[in-house]
């Protein structure tokens, strides 16, 4: 490497920053010699990966010192891994047709949230556990079902907290042609509308890791009438069924790099 050009050599540590934002492999890659940790403290990479998280809000480096202290100090959710809670609850059954006992259902289900720098979301609820869902999260073209997809924002806010706020709805799917048999059969055709759901989350620190916890502020539905124009909204109450998101790190999100940064 002591014989490649500069430009070839900041190449390289595009690529392994990448389009994932793979901090992590960039520091790593620092420790190797004095050389690489020079190429790793290039402003211009920190400052790239800073726009793409904050955009047009960034342009200023004020009150931080660099653009690399301002990515490990100012708030922000994380791209290499998935944000994960798990509820847990009892539910009373129907009663027996004997009538001598009720039964009780213990359900649990988790929620999934993920997130990547291009500011697209997805969302899943499912009772399947961790091992068997994360590896299908790690691409936005999974095939998963009930997956929501969307978009989300960060917003900071005058009592210096930062929200995340998503817009998400399910993968629209092509219907089906209905044919009929009779030529002159009548149907009133069912109402087309949209479905699409509005998240407020709140990002927090927990333990010895930053932003790694993400608390339930607001969650609603909203049903829009093509045929009308009109919006319904449903808001849900936050309760205790709302449990918080904590994240982890997947290493196989970062395994290989699909374009640089």
């Amino acid at each position: 490497f002591a014989v490649l050009p500069m430009e070839v050599l900041m190449y390289i540590f595009r690529w392994v920053v990448s389009s994932d934002l793979d901090l992590r492999s960039l520091e790593q890659l620092s420790l190797v010699c004095r050389g690489f940790y020079v190429c790793a403290r290039d402003p211009e990479i920190w400052h790239q990966v800073c726009l793409k998280i904050w955009g047009r809000s960034c342009n200023k480096l004020v009150p931080y010192n660099s653009w690399r202290e301002m990515f490990l100090e100012r708030p922000r959710v994380r791209f290499d891994g998935v944000y994960i809670s798990k509820t847990k609850y009892i539910r009373q059954g129907e009663q027996s047709l004997d009538g001598f006992y009720r039964a009780w259902h213990q359900v649990e289900y988790y929620r999934y949230l993920r997130f990547f720098p291009d500011d697209q979301v997805m969302m899943l609820t499912t009772p399947e556990d961790p091992p068997s869902i994360v590896p299908r999260l790690r691409t936005k073209n999974t095939r998963t079902d009930a997956i929501l997809l969307g978009h989300y924002r960060l917003s900071q806010e005058t009592d210096n907290q930062t929200k995340v706020f998503a817009v998400i709805m399910k993968k629209k799917e092509e219907k089906p042609v209905d044919y009929h048999k009779y030529r002159y059969f009548r149907r009133v055709p069912a109402q087309e509308t949209d479905h699409s759901f509005h998240v407020g989350l709140q990002l927090c620190s927990s333990g010895r890791q930053r932003f790694n916890k993400l608390v339930w502020i607001h969650h609603s539905c909203h049903i829009s009438y093509k045929s009308t124009g009109e919006t319904a909204i449903t808001t849900f109450d936050i309760d205790k069924m709302y449990t918080p998101l904590f994240f982890a790190r997947v290493k196989s999100f970062t395994a290989f790099s699909e374009k640089p940064l």
